[in-house]
């Protein structure tokens, strides 16, 4: 059941205006050294600008560089946020909401860097450096985050190959396989995927995200490290469907994987769908990303597909299987990729259904929605300064398409859905608990039913 909107007090918005918080150190320090690396990427590739583009391509990084130079100077030094005019689809939309801000924020402060919802502005530097590259052809398809994607890719063959070659020993028994081990497999490849979001780019400001461990046999280390697990209500989930079908009822489950890291984060996104395809538990897995490079190591529709080619291609027996399996599903449809501009706009996700209906109506129509990561938890919760025992669901203040599941490892200050005094006990043993990513949740909510 949908919680009472009306009686839910809804705390400020996250902000960097609180000095010495977790926002206001990302924007003072992580923020800028994000467009530093981006700076110094575009100027690193000029001679493979000038060899593709001649005289127009070095142009065109000088042009770059400048425009993110001075956005970077508007940053550290506080200027207000100013509206979007490059003429892209989605600009009207950030207009709107920068408006928005002002009227919230009415005549007592500008809408700028520091004094402004830490959400939105980090959304904003985004897409200000998507307009740069944009405004100056012929780079503007450049990817300056491409670079640390695919090096987190390669650096964690070894723990790709481990998953693998995993996957093939369950798969041998695929046709006698238990309700009971199905489970137990399907909560461990679920808790894979949950781990991989530690590899964040955005959160190391771009400097390492590779997995180089064992995914499968550090799970039960991890464990005592997730604080809300609700892995059993996904499982009830997708089972509920799967015996329906298997007592002659006509369904089809569709699972909908809200995208978050490129590398391996999404290897163990594709394993974890292949599971669920392979195994009778989703007959159709929909993938939804960016449309344009996002926060570092955000997947995009080229990421996805070089990731399934990279796959095929490994000279390792059992990863070079799933790739080519994956491809199959992808060609017959069983597996698709999309994005919609909602996902790179700074909304909170209580908004779509006004914003976005088209998305939202699309959600609707999944069984399961997943949502991957930090960013989409703070989309999710609002990005706010929730009491921790505030309940999950009233935090999305009545975001519900479909059933929906956050795995996230916990990179900002925002956690709701914790026991009364598991948020202080944990801020004695670990000040930094909500921000290191050494913690994680599994958080369900259905519209459905009671929670």
């Amino acid at each position: 059941m949908a919680a009472d909107q009306t009686s839910i007090v809804v705390p400020p918005s996250l902000s960097a205006k609180v000095v010495g918080s977790f926002a206001y150190l990302t924007v003072k320090d992580r923020l800028p050294t994000i467009l530093t690396k981006v700076i110094d990427t575009i100027h690193r590739n000029k001679n493979k600008f000038f060899e593709e583009y001649g005289e127009e391509g070095i142009q065109a990084e000088k042009q770059t560089i400048s425009l993110l130079s001075k956005l970077r100077n508007e940053l550290q030094t506080d200027k207000p946020i100013v509206a979007l005019n490059d003429g892209l689809a989605d600009a009207d939309s950030w207009n709107r909401y920068l408006l928005r801000q002002q009227g919230l924020q009415g005549d007592q402060e500008v809408v700028s860097w520091f004094k402004s919802p830490w959400l939105f502005v980090e959304c904003y530097m985004y897409r200000k450096i998507q307009e740069a590259l944009w405004l100056n052809p012929p780079i503007s398809d450049y990817d300056v985050f491409n670079e640390g994607k695919t090096q987190s890719f390669f650096e964690s063959q070894q723990a790709i190959m481990t998953l693998c070659t995993y996957f093939e020993g369950i798969s041998k028994n695929i046709d006698d396989i238990s309700e009971h081990h199905l489970q137990l497999h399907f909560n461990q490849l679920l808790k894979v995927s949950l781990w991989g979001n530690k590899c964040d780019l955005s959160i190391s400001a771009g400097m390492e995200n590779s997995q180089k461990s064992s995914p499968i046999d550090s799970l039960v280390s991890l464990q005592p490290f997730i604080l809300v697990d609700h892995s059993d209500a996904v499982w009830s989930t997708l089972i509920s469907t799967r015996r329906q079908q298997q007592s002659g009822k006509a369904c089809s489950t569709r699972v909908d994987i809200v995208l978050d890291n490129a590398g391996f984060e999404l290897v163990t996104d594709l394993v974890l769908a292949d599971f669920l395809v392979s195994f009778g538990l989703a007959h159709e897995v929909r993938f939804l990303g960016k449309s344009f490079p996002w926060f570092v190591s955000d997947v995009t529709s080229n990421d996805f597909h070089w990731t399934i080619r990279q796959t095929m291609a490994a000279n390792h027996k059992w990863m070079s299987q799933r790739g080519v399996q994956w491809q199959r599903y992808v060609k017959e449809g069983v597996w698709s990729y999309h994005d919609h501009p909602f996902w790179t706009q700074p909304h909170e996700f209580c908004d779509m259904a006004t914003e976005a209906p088209d998305l939202y109506a699309t959600l609707q129509e999944a069984n399961l929605v997943l949502f991957k990561g930090d960013l989409n938890y703070r989309k999710l919760a609002g990005d706010r300064d929730w009491d921790h025992t505030a309940g999950f669901e009233a935090a999305l203040r009545g975001f519900g398409p479909a059933p929906l599941c956050s795995l996230r490892t916990l990179k900002a200050n925002i956690q709701v859905g914790l026991q009364p005094g598991q948020g202080s006990k944990l801020s004695s043993q670990d000040p930094d608990w909500m921000t290191s990513g050494k913690y994680a949740v599994i958080q369900f909510y259905s519209p459905n039913s009671e929670q």
